[in-house]
């Protein structure tokens, strides 16, 4: 009689291989259908929704569809709320669902009814996808898909994904690279975490380990960081970090894939864009449908204490860096702050950060010590 195997050690490690396969998926522009016993959701992103698929979906309907959105969007929408919601769509139009999730100028145009624990699900996968924050979904009993090619995830395995990320969170491979400023520097990098990509840690002059060690996070910034960026101060905080470890007694920059505060690069240009026509950076992402700041740092503490770290001087403005670091079990001995250049692009971005989300930021001193602008 055959015996059947898996390869997979657990069912938490099919769960967390079937999560990360849709994510693909469904940033592919293709359906998933999130499960949970004989129900099922069958889940596309906005951003992905072409008339064929509309149509597809809408075979299996039966007029139970709905547009799932954020409380963020909500609140663009003109509704006053804390809590994502479901808007019902009688029929996928696909000029509708455009309009609620994406226009700028649009408001609700029927009610907004409480979302189930499946629906929750599917805007989660939208976060962790990077994508839009809004989702068409039809729910579905689950045997009704079986054989359509159609990806199948566990909703558990959704919402336990970013812990999965983080108790998985490996160490690949470190070597020394010597950086401009700072020649004795080593890469570390490690596969889990936020994001898509890996995370990296820079390690600069072999700091005691027994002591409290300098330690940044650094979430990426394509633009900043790479191309030198005059929206924010993101290039200067890295460069200045580094300098700083180099000429002292050293330190560790933890480089993290959280472009966009959390919302992927494809997001943060839709922000720019927003920005550009006049929006603060907050408000601009509030009308993509996310909130303050979608990122978690607590995979950046487990790379520090993989790195031996359990003391640190953290070098940031963001308070809820401090608290995220301290409530995941590092012990922050103290904190200092890391500032770049004022300049007329990046004012307006500084002034939001300290006033809508609190960092430590004196935009005023930091003007005074500004060398003007020719």
């Amino acid at each position: 009689m055959p015996v059947h195997r898996t390869l997979f050690a657990s069912p938490a490690d099919l769960d967390e291989a079937q999560a990360a396969r849709a994510v693909f998926e469904f940033r592919d522009g293709r359906p998933v259908l999130i499960i949970d016993g004989a129900e099922g959701l069958l889940a596309a992103g906005v951003e992905g929704l072409e008339a064929e698929l509309a149509m597809n979906m809408a075979a299996f309907a039966d007029g139970r569809a709905r547009l799932l959105l954020p409380a963020a969007r909500l609140r663009r929408l003109g509704l006053d709320r804390t809590a994502s919601g479901a808007v019902a769509l009688p029929t996928i139009d696909l000029s509708r669902v455009e309009m609620l999730a994406l226009k700028i100028e649009a408001r609700i145009d029927a009610p907004v009814s409480p979302i189930s624990d499946l629906d929750e699900a599917a805007l989660e996968f939208a976060r962790i996808a990077l994508t839009c924050p809004a989702v068409v979904a039809v729910p579905v009993e689950r045997h009704f898909l079986e054989g359509s090619g159609v990806l199948s995830v566990p909703a558990r395995a959704i919402k336990g994904y970013r812990q999965a990320q983080v108790r998985n969170l490996k160490l690949i491979s470190r070597a020394p690279v010597p950086l401009e400023g700072a020649r004795n520097a080593e890469f570390a990098v490690f596969r889990g975490g936020e994001g898509l990509r890996d995370q990296v840690a820079i390690i600069v002059n072999a700091p005691d380990l027994s002591a409290p060690v300098p330690v940044r996070l650094h979430s990426a910034c394509l633009t900043g960081d790479l191309f030198g960026s005059l929206k924010c101060d993101c290039g200067d905080q890295l460069r200045n970090t580094v300098a700083h470890m180099a000429e002292n007694e050293g330190g560790i920059v933890l480089y993290l894939d959280q472009e966009g505060r959390g919302n992927g690069i494809a997001n943060k240009m839709k922000a720019y864009k927003l920005q550009s026509q006049g929006w603060d950076t907050y408000d601009a992402d509030e009308v993509l449908g996310f909130d303050l700041d979608q990122r978690r740092f607590d995979f950046a503490a487990e790379m520090l204490r993989q790195l031996g770290v359990t003391r640190v001087r953290l070098l940031t403005n963001n308070p809820e860096k401090i608290r995220a670091v301290q409530q995941a079990g590092i012990e922050v001995v103290a904190n200092e702050r890391v500032l770049g250049r004022l300049m007329p692009e990046n004012v307006r971005y500084l002034a939001s950060k300290r006033d809508r989300a609190g960092h430590f930021i004196d935009v005023e001193a930091l003007a005074a010590r500004t060398p003007a602008q020719d």
